[in-house]
């Protein structure tokens, strides 16, 4: 069996560090929590619950102090979680199950983060994180923000345990923009997946002019992660689109399929732009085209579960409606059904084609 030193950095975390360190109890060997200035009794909570407490001055540099909290480290591997993350009690039991059986030769273990969540509480968001890293393998956290180890050497995928994203208080929404903004005024080039996170912060503060420009330069750059590329072509149609420039926002979700067969997600995105200009017969087209393909959760790509499954059948149940095949439209919405027996959305619609018989 291999030993797990869990390594987290924190800030004022007093609420939601408890609940997550209980959630791992007994399943790591040591617990490394390098506080960054809290101003509560986020210390003293990690220190009653086990933890070995390190300072780590804030530096604006998320990589910088993950990789302080990873040399305190002393067991085989190193697991971080965030503090509003936690591992769930049927995870815990994957985790267990991962932990007794990992070769001790893997470098990188993969594991699903749930994001998002439904009302029932099913992800609606989700995609693998480096979540174990073997500590002699010497790789180390890159990117001041968003910041990633690369997945390299002996890489493991497994799907038996996830993390959960249980957020209690929302961050500072201007963090990332300033963080990386004070780095451009230093005169530090951005990475390419710098960039493309970059581009994410000025389209969410409302600079979409920029954001669309820096989307186009990293899109015309042969470099970055194939991942992040398809993902820039979305949000650069969205982008365009509350811009109001709809040509290009077409354009922008097209250019995604240069980076291989569509997925889903912008299966849904073709559909959705079909269905709101009233064109039923394309936009069903992308919606059964998206029932078709294969989720590839392994690719790292961000996964949007319900594009998979629920979403389409909603939407061609809609879209046949309004074509006249009430027998289709009511097939699709029973569809629907079988993902999410309990939405309103579909118990509405049962409702609605009861009442017509």
């Amino acid at each position: 069996m291999i030993t797990v030193s869990l390594c987290m950095i924190v800030k004022n975390e007093e609420d939601t560090l408890p609940r997550c360190l209980q959630s791992v109890q007994g399943l790591v060997d040591e617990i490394i929590v390098v506080d960054t200035g809290s101003q509560d009794a986020t210390v003293q909570r990690a220190q009653d619950l086990g933890a070995q407490v390190y300072t780590f001055p804030w530096v604006e540099d998320f990589a910088k102090a993950r990789n302080f909290s990873f040399s305190k480290a002393t067991q085989q591997y190193c697991l971080w979680l965030d503090a509003d993350d936690v591992l769930t009690p049927q995870d815990r039991e994957g985790f267990a199950q991962l932990k007794a059986a990992l070769p001790p030769h893997i470098d990188v273990v993969m594991l699903p983060y749930h994001i998002a969540f439904d009302a029932e509480g099913r992800p609606t968001f989700t995609y693998y994180r480096e979540r174990l890293i073997r500590r002699l393998a010497g790789l180390r956290w890159q990117g001041a923000v968003h910041e990633a180890i690369a997945p390299v050497g002996n890489v493991l995928y497994y799907d038996k345990t996830a993390v959960t994203h249980q957020k209690l208080h929302p961050s500072d929404p201007d963090r990332n923009l300033r963080i990386l903004e004070r780095q451009l005024a230093q005169g530090r080039a951005l990475s390419p997946r710098e960039q493309f996170y970059y581009a994410r912060e000025l389209d969410a503060h409302g600079r979409q002019e920029e954001a669309a420009a820096l989307w186009e330069a990293f899109l015309a750059e042969d470099q970055g992660w194939v991942e992040n590329k398809r993902e820039a072509c979305r949000d650069l149609s969205a982008c365009y689109l509350r811009m109001g420039q709809e040509e290009k926002a077409f354009a922008a979700l097209t250019r995604e399929l240069a980076f291989g067969p569509p997925r889903a997600e912008l299966c849904c995105d073709l559909g959705n732009w079909f269905f709101q200009r009233e064109d039923y017969p394309t936009a069903a087209f992308w919606y059964e085209t998206a029932l078709q393909r294969p989720r590839e959760d392994q690719s790292g790509a961000f996964v949007r579960p319900d594009c998979y499954g629920y979403l389409p059948c909603m939407q061609l149940c809609v879209c046949y409606y309004r074509m006249g095949n009430l027998a289709l439209s009511q097939e699709y919405n029973r569809r629907a059904g079988a993902f999410k027996p309990d939405d309103p959305a579909f118990l509405y619609n049962e409702r609605f084609f009861q009442s017509l018989s």
